[in-house]
């Protein structure tokens, strides 16, 4: 095979194909692969070859060669003086790489090795010798399977090819067996091979050496270029990997590879092409092993092949005998065709077309029938019978959908079976026309729903009792504010008389719904409802056109003269503020009442048809393809809920009523801003029932619809604050003018004005009856009137008598306190029962009412300073002066007052200081107010009781003055003075006025001073007279002595006479002394003496009489 020995001998001296010394092929991964080659490149092919064609097939030839590869002097040396080859990918001659030289190579410095002595490798050895004498048992266990394997599976022709190839490789086994072995694991199922592997290869692994060497060589031993797709020789790099690098043409000796050989950088030699045998050999060894597995492949495949041709040619048999039995079988079946098949398909044939034709008949006579019930059906609507319109049309419908049967006319001919027709070209129009009738009877239906609900409201709005509603409202204004009325409530007349109108209502709701009507019926009645708002609104009011004007004129004139919207506007305006308080407010509890009440009807009418709709039992129609067994009606079934859906989804109750309750406040917001001006002006009561009756018709209408109501509560707030301010200066203006005409005298205190002052006693714990009178709307006002409501309750005093006849004279009580009082307190007493009267009517007032309450009581006070202590009522009521009475009256007046404040501002205080937005700051501010003017009145009263003192100071002042200037010392007719006379007839009157209009304990309070400057003022004045006589002395002891006998008895009159006697004894002293001394001399100086102790003296009597004044004072 080889053609110089040359060639051989540089193949002998490559290394064979071996295996891994340390790797065992039973923990390879796959049987069927072939062991992985040391090296993978040209020369590890090249040593393969030559390890196949190595006659020597023992482990030590193969140990040997392979020490001789792996030598330090063979791996020194390049790839190519190892393999005589270059690789393809190899730098050509004249790249600057220079190959190591003897130079390049370090020195190695030899150690010295240790001996180790053998008997050291004796417990390895022993512990590998098993393994190793098992290693060869299992190899030739396992090459005998293979021989018995390969001699079963080849075949004569084989044999000798492979005994030829044997004969070339000694010691190989045929290349088929791996093959073979390989096809017949992948022909076993996926259980049997999953057994078979480890015996394959625990086989394999034993016969691992001469598997190596009988088996073909791997097709990875050939390089890959040959597989490639673009594998073209005529390719310059291909072609260089092929021939790997060989010259074609041979280099001259004058080459650069030859210049750079003399130069000591010689490259690798290259051989030459047509000289490299050992590329020869590759060629021709790649094309062999490319044809053993070839071999090897179609011997594996062939017993496969042919058994799969054998069976392809049982079928092509088995297939042509089912050819030849079909044929003969359509023979017999065209055989029978004509005589049975034919005949019988054209009677088939004829009876449908029967069939066809009877169908046909039917169809047209349920057209018939159809034309002529909606004729039917026209003529039943035009004639109102409307039921029986529903009942056809429905008729109607059903036969259309051919869901009924047809009556027979003649009674002979079968009934026509029925088939949907809704599809059909000549009914087309049809359904339009029954949409038609339907809507017409809906209207039909549709006009008596609304006839029902509306007649029901009116009559409802006529029969319901306006004192009984007003009654509801008020029970449910007291339930809101956490009280309980004390009124019996009636049931509510908007949910009674509900049984008529259901009855009547069955009918037409019936209709409704199998009319489809049912949605629009109630949108209308939405409509038509807003409209009856409006005109219950409307209707009351006044006429918007001047009848008198017009009721002349002709109706020429009258169309020529018509009134735009504008005038009629203002003409309804001025009617409105025409009215009189009863006719306004009966207007306006017309309005309110028939608007509201209309709403609550509403709310019973929806109930009813709700109830209706729940009762209307239809079960659902049965459709074709359902039969009627199937369907279960439930409880509430499907007619119930549609009927209900409408109602509730189209009449939508919430945003109704709260359409009709916005349009009804918007109107009644006009009406009650035209009559702003008449409505702050009305008196008290009226204009309490005015703003309970606005309350309780903003409070229902919140209950109805959920809305505030922002504007009528607006306009009415506003009403309430311009009435204060009104109310509040009305009664100052009727308490000023009342006190300025009045005379100051004592007024009696009568019945009446005991109740008033039990009331305002009362209001400190709770609201008097008479108060709360006039927030009872539902009770007529004249019944109030006639009831005991005289007219102070609208603030107007009563008349007081001229004073020409003598009256009994009653005083008022508080507590243990009498008070005699004038006409202004007794006036201001009502005013204040006023203002109390509107707190309790509008208690979330209480905070401005209660500061107009405060200047109402400052004005009092100022007044009366003026009047009284300025002297005011003698220009305004022609009093000539101020006296003793009027001071008292005006003092018991102010103590009067002040003795009510506190109860006053309780009152206020449990007001002001209930409901949801309280602000304690204000109140706490109110009652300041309150004990402010109680100090202002505790002090004027103490100002009138100083200006008693001074009146009668003034008097003791100018009676000294007399003193002064009299002529003790003559004589006179009188045993008593003129000046001692007035005095004493002054302070008896002073003290007849204060017992008879003041506490005794004011009067002791305020003669005290009194006769303390009594003291001072008269005991001064006796002691600067000289009384040179004894007539002088005798004079002033009889004043004296009288002053002690007329107002000795009074309390507080203390030591003023023995003050004064004690002054004249010492005078009478002093004019003895005289008289006994005859000199001049002496007198004077005795009368200078007897001067000086007479001065102690009296000094010590006024002592004694000024601490005894004081001690009743202090008490």
């Amino acid at each position: 095979m080889f053609s110089n020995a040359a060639a051989r001998k540089s193949v002998d001296s490559l290394s064979p194909w071996s295996p891994t010394s340390n790797e065992f092929p039973l923990h390879r991964p796959s049987i069927t692969t072939h062991p992985t080659l040391r090296r993978g490149s040209t020369a590890s092919s090249i040593h393969s070859i030559g390890g196949q064609l190595d006659s020597s097939g023992n482990s030590w030839s193969h140990a040997v060669t392979e020490t001789g590869q792996n030598a330090i002097s063979t791996l020194l040396q390049p790839p190519i003086v190892r393999t005589g080859l270059q690789p393809h990918a190899a730098a050509p001659a004249s790249s600057t790489h220079k190959p190591p030289t003897a130079r390049d190579i370090p020195p190695v410095t030899l150690t010295n090795i240790p001996h180790v002595d053998p008997s050291e490798f004796k417990p390895y050895l022993a512990q590998v010798g098993a393994l190793y004498e098992q290693l060869q048992r299992m190899q030739e266990a396992d090459e005998e399977i293979g021989d018995q394997v390969f001699r079963r599976s080849s075949r004569a022709e084989d044999l000798t090819g492979l005994a030829e190839d044997v004969h070339l490789r000694p010691g190989s086994r045929p290349p088929s067996s791996r093959m073979s072995s390989a096809a017949s694991v992948r022909s076993l199922s996926p259980n049997e091979q999953h057994s078979a592997i480890p015996h394959l290869r625990r086989r394999s692994s034993s016969g691992y050496t001469r598997k190596q060497a009988q088996g073909p060589p791997p097709l990875s031993t050939i390089p890959t270029v040959y597989f490639d797709d673009d594998f073209h020789l005529e390719n310059p790099r291909t072609f260089d990997i092929v021939s790997e690098k060989s010259e074609i043409v041979p280099q001259g000796p004058g080459s650069s590879d030859n210049k750079k050989a003399a130069n000591g950088n010689a490259p690798a030699p290259r051989k030459a092409l047509a000289t490299n045998a050992i590329l020869q050999e590759k060629l021709s060894w790649y094309m062999d092993t490319v044809e053993m597995h070839l071999i090897s492949s179609i011997s594996s495949a062939s017993t496969t092949f042919f058994t799969a041709l054998g069976s392809l040619k049982e079928l092509h048999s088995e297939a042509a005998d089912s050819v030849e039995r079909i044929k003969t079988l359509r023979k017999e079946l065209s055989a029978l065709d004509k005589e049975i098949a034919t005949s019988g398909l054209e009677i088939v044939e004829k009876e449908r077309r029967r069939e066809n034709l009877q169908e046909l008949n039917d169809a047209v006579r349920q057209l018939q029938t159809v034309v002529e019930s909606l004729a039917t059906c026209e003529s039943l609507v035009e004639a109102g019978d409307l039921q029986t319109a529903l009942d056809r049309i429905d008729d109607l419908e059903n036969l259309i959908a051919g869901r009924n049967s047809v009556a027979n006319t003649d009674g002979k001919t079968p009934s026509p079976r029925l088939r949907d027709l809704r599809d059909a070209v000549a009914l087309r129009g049809i359904a339009e026309d029954i949409s038609a009738l339907r809507f017409r009877v809906g209207k039909a239906f549709e006009s008596r729903f609304l006839e029902i609900l509306l007649g029901d409201s009116r009559r409802h709005v006529d029969d319901v009792s306006t004192p009984e509603v007003l009654l509801r409202w008020s029970s449910s204004a007291m339930r809101y504010r956490g009280s309980h009325s004390r009124e019996p409530s009636a049931f509510p007349a908007y949910l009674a008389k509900t049984e008529e109108l259901r009855s009547q209502l069955v009918p037409v709701l019936v209709g409704l719904h199998r009319s489809k009507h049912i949605a629009i019926a109630i949108a209308s009645y939405r409509e038509v409802f807003m409209r009856e708002i409006r005109n219950l609104l409307r209707r009351p009011l006044p006429a918007s056109h001047d009848d008198d004007n017009e009721s002349m004129l002709s109706v020429s004139t009258v169309g020529s003269k018509r009134l735009t919207g504008q005038e009629k506007s203002s003409i309804l305006a001025r009617n409105l503020r025409a009215l009189d308080e009863q006719d306004a407010e009966e207007l306006f509890t017309k309005i309110y009442v028939s608007v509201t009440e209309t709403l609550r009807r509403l709310t019973t009418q929806v109930k009813v048809l709700f109830d209706v709709a729940s009762s209307i039992g239809e079960a659902p129609v049965p459709t074709n393809d359902r039969s009627p067994s199937q369907l279960k009606s439930p409880p509430l079934n499907s007619a119930n809920r549609d009927i209900q859906e409408d109602i509730h989804m189209t009449m939508d109750m919430a945003n109704l009523l709260g359409q009709a309750v916005d349009v009804a406040q918007e109107k009644i917001v006009k009406l009650l801003r035209v009559r702003t001006d008449q409505s702050t002006k009305l008196p008290l009561v009226r204009f309490l029932r005015y703003f309970t009756l606005n309350l309780y018709f903003a409070n229902e209408c919140e209950s109805i619809s959920g809305r505030g109501g922002t504007s009528l509560k607006t306009v009415v707030n506003a009403h309430i604050r311009s009435f204060i301010q009104s109310h509040g200066d009305s009664e100052n203006q009727k308490l000023a003018q009342a006190m300025e005409s009045d005379n100051w005298n004592a007024k009696d205190f009568n019945e009446n004005h005991n109740a008033l002052l039990s009331h305002i006693l009362e209001s400190s714990t709770k609201d008097n009856e008479a108060w709360t009178d006039g927030s009872k709307i539902w009770i007529p006002f004249s019944e109030l009137q006639n009831g005991g409501e005289t007219g102070n309750a609208n603030g107007r005093p009563r008349a007081e008598s001229n004073g020409a006849t003598k009256e009994k004279t009653r005083s008022a009580n508080i507590d243990s306190e009498s008070f005699i009082l004038p006409n202004s307190a007794i006036l201001c007493l009502e005013g204040m029962t006023h203002f109390l009267h509107l707190i309790t009517g509008i208690p979330s007032m209480a905070p401005d009412i209660s500061t107009s309450l405060v200047a109402y009581l400052q004005l009092f006070n100022s007044r009366c300073t003026q009047l009284i202590l300025g002297a005011g009522a003698t220009r305004s009521a022609g009093l000539k002066n101020i006296t003793t009475k009027h001071l008292a009256l005006a003092a018991q007046a102010l103590a009067f007052i002040s003795a009510l404040i506190p109860h006053v501002r309780e009152f206020v205080r449990r007001h002001a200081g209930s409901g949801a937005n309280v602000n304690n700051g204000n109140v706490a501010n109110l009652m300041g107010d309150f004990d402010r003017v109680r100090r202002l009145f505790q002090e004027h009263q103490h100002s009138i009781y100083d200006k008693l003192v001074d009146i009668m100071s003034n008097r003791a002042s100018a009676h000294v003055k007399a003193i002064r200037d009299m002529a003790w010392d003559k004589e006179s007719g009188n045993k008593v003075n003129p000046y001692m006379e007035i005095l004493v007839k002054e302070t008896v009157t002073l003290h007849r006025v204060l017992t008879k209009h003041l506490p005794e304990g004011v009067v002791h309070m305020i003669m005290a001073p009194v006769f303390k400057s009594y003291r001072g003022q008269f005991g001064d004045a006796l002691e600067a007279v000289e009384a040179k006589s004894e007539t002088a002395t005798t004079r002033m002891e009889s004043d004296t002595n009288y002053l002690v006998a007329r107002l000795g008895s009074i309390e507080g009159f203390g030591d003023v006479g023995d003050h004064l006697l004690s002054i004249i004894k010492a005078k009478r002293a002093g004019q003895t002394a005289a008289q006994e001394k005859i000199e001049e001399k002496r007198e004077e100086k005795a009368s200078g003496g007897k001067e000086a102790e007479v001065d102690g003296t009296a000094d010590d009597s006024a002592q004694k009489t000024s601490s005894d004044a004081k001690s009743p004072s202090s008490n």
